[in-house]
């Protein structure tokens, strides 16, 4: 069996996918507390069902991310100093997509026994389900901007033997 022949950036296809879906499941988690904290105040029931319908979403679409970025980190030429921001974002993308699933299943526990609002308790779950994906944010987006994952000139250089 042969190895996966790998570009420029160390992947077996043109760009790195788990940016791509991450961002979607961020939007996603984003847009449905926007909605149910505007749905609550303004008691506007379509928004509390257009923040179920995003949560749901994001619920199935979170595994994929993660997947994605298990597979490319996976192929990431990882160094030393790279490591322990690694290994906290990897945690707490797994832990994050327990989280989202739960809050998920308890908005549809919500919305089946009262479409018409949503507990005050949910809002605080969702808020920290919200300062959770910041961090996730920060970590992801310092794996990329500080770390260079999959950044073509940072690839070559760890090909070349260069550390840093």
């Amino acid at each position: 069996m042969s190895a996966l022949p790998l570009n420029s950036q160390n992947l077996p296809y043109p760009d790195p996918l788990h940016p791509i879906i991450v961002h979607f499941v961020i939007a996603m988690v984003f847009f449905s507390f926007f909605c149910d904290v505007v749905g609550y105040f303004t008691r506007n029931v379509r928004l509390l069902e257009v923040s179920f319908w995003n949560m749901f979403v994001a619920a199935i679409a979170i595994f994929i991310a993660v997947i994605f970025g298990q597979f490319e980190a996976g192929l990431a030429n990882i160094y030393a100093a790279a490591q322990p921001t690694l290994n906290f974002h990897t945690i707490m993308g797994w832990s994050l997509a327990a989280i989202v699933v739960a809050i998920a299943a308890w908005r549809l526990v919500i919305r089946n026994r009262n479409p018409q609002k949503i507990p005050p308790t949910y809002l605080g779950a969702a808020t920290f389900l919200i300062c959770l994906m910041f961090l996730q944010v920060y970590l992801g987006s310092k794996l990329f901007w500080v770390y260079g994952f999959h950044v073509e000139p940072v690839v070559e250089a760890m090909k070349r033997g260069v550390s840093g």
